[in-house]
């Protein structure tokens, strides 16, 4: 096979030229046309995997090389913190003159992947990502890797990875979190969570157990209930905590909504919140805001981390700066205290 020049944009005649078949059987074949031989067409299509080969939707701006798009992958739509996030990205995107092409996995590991081979093929000019519950390594973002289009991680990350990540200090926030139901006289501390595969959840986790001992705590695993955030997994975490022979004083919630949810099946047993069951949840979404008694978490600044994120990919593809300079940029989180975590009173 004659070889490719690296940084060249492959085109089906490069691929044509390499089997020794016409261009035109070529587009057809990636087209998965039938008038085409299954196993022609299967050649071509793992030789134009192998060279990186990109369909090409945006033929007018082909000579620049340049769509003017940023691709965001999402592991969710449906929460306050990411709407935070899209808002912080799409100021910043839309006053560089750039468009977005959002998709979302729905925390699932291969339609993340997919989306991400979409938004390849879409010749996006950088992405912007957090990763869902489940997936396990950064394999299918290597094809923008090798056409230097840059990728900014937020969020869900994998910290220990090359590129540029924003995040916030989770282990503060968890160690914050929990050191507060302590102050407030809590020593039965339950931790309600998610995947621990996930830095966020993992880091958070790390956060409460430093906390409880730092507070000559004993740490049991059975106060700790790994579940989604969703109302039907609120609801079972719930059932959980109220079937535990002793009921905790206090929990430690990482999302605002599942908080909310297990607040409302405690009051419904008859648990009064905080006297009983003091709780700090994590986002602080608006729902916190308009239950009883109002929820005390974790302020997660999304806009500014959407902002921060989007800010360091449109400098780098303007030249203003190699965002690869900084691998990761922390974003300050603060706790918020409300009614449903004091036990001694307001302060």
């Amino acid at each position: 096979m004659k070889g490719i020049k690296d940084g060249k944009e492959i085109t089906i005649y490069d691929i044509a030229e390499q089997i020794g078949v016409s261009p035109a059987t070529v587009s057809r074949a990636l087209k998965n046309n039938p008038s085409i031989s299954i196993v022609t067409r299967q050649k071509i299509n793992v030789l134009a995997e192998k060279l990186g080969y990109r369909h090409n939707p945006f033929a007018s701006s082909l000579r620049l090389q340049k769509t003017h798009t940023i691709g965001v992958i999402l592991h969710e739509l449906n929460s306050y913190f990411i709407t935070s996030v899209l808002a912080g990205i799409e100021k910043v995107v839309t006053e560089a003159k750039y468009n977005l092409i959002i998709v979302h996995s729905a925390e699932n590991p291969n339609l993340e992947a997919a989306n991400a081979r979409n938004l390849f093929h879409k010749r996006v000019d950088g992405v912007i990502a957090s990763l869902s519950f489940d997936t396990e390594d950064l394999n299918h973002f290597k094809q923008f890797q090798s056409k230097n289009i840059p990728v900014v991680f937020f969020d869900r990350v994998f910290e220990n990875s090359d590129g540029t990540k924003v995040i916030i200090n989770n282990f503060q926030a968890g160690y914050d979190a929990t050191s507060h139901l302590i102050q407030q006289g809590c020593k039965r501390i339950a931790h309600i969570t998610s995947s621990l595969k996930r830095n966020v959840y993992a880091e958070r986790m790390r956060g409460y157990k430093q906390a409880l001992q730092d507070h000559k705590l004993k740490f049991d695993e059975k106060l700790i209930i790994i579940d989604g955030f969703k109302e039907e997994d609120a609801i079972r975490s719930a059932k959980r905590i109220l079937a535990m022979k002793n009921l905790p004083d206090g929990i430690f919630i990482t999302n605002d909504f599942c908080a909310a949810v297990v607040m409302q099946l405690l009051k419904d047993a008859g648990i009064r919140i905080p006297q009983d069951i003091a709780i700090v949840g994590f986002n602080n979404d608006s729902i916190g805001k308009v239950i009883s008694p109002k929820l005390t978490t974790i302020n997660y600044p999304g806009f500014e981390m959407g902002q921060v994120a989007a800010r360091s990919l449109i400098d780098h593809l303007k030249g203003l700066w190699d965002m690869n300079l900084t691998n990761t940029v922390v974003i300050k989180s603060e706790l918020i205290i409300r009614e449903s975590s004091l036990k001694k009173g307001k302060k």
